[in-house]
């Protein structure tokens, strides 16, 4: 897992996601919505496209990802994505991005 490209994140409107790509191969992604004014964003959904990064903490590193934006950005996250409300659940250090 060492060898992973770094997590990239885009924004096109009011819908964005964290990702990781390889070769221009979108490998995982957690995307998010944000609210009218820009201060809320919901993380909608996780997903790992590659097989091979399953179960390897990959999807917890885009939460992370969301987190460390979050913080920098002064927005407020909603977990709405089942995973990325239990990654919240198991870290108590990660709430305080929480909305």
């Amino acid at each position: 897992m060492d060898d992973l490209p770094p997590i990239g994140r885009e924004e096109k409107g009011h819908r964005g996601a964290f990702y990781l790509d390889r070769d221009g191969v979108r490998l995982a992604s957690l995307t998010f919505s944000k609210g009218p004014d820009g201060k809320i964003v919901m993380l909608d959904h996780t997903e790992i496209f590659d097989g091979a990064l399953k179960g390897k903490g990959v999807a917890r590193k885009l939460v992370e990802a969301s987190v460390a934006w979050a913080r920098e950005t002064n927005v407020k996250l909603v977990a709405v994505c089942p995973f990325a409300k239990a990654v919240f659940d198991r870290v108590p250090a990660l709430r305080d991005v929480l909305a």
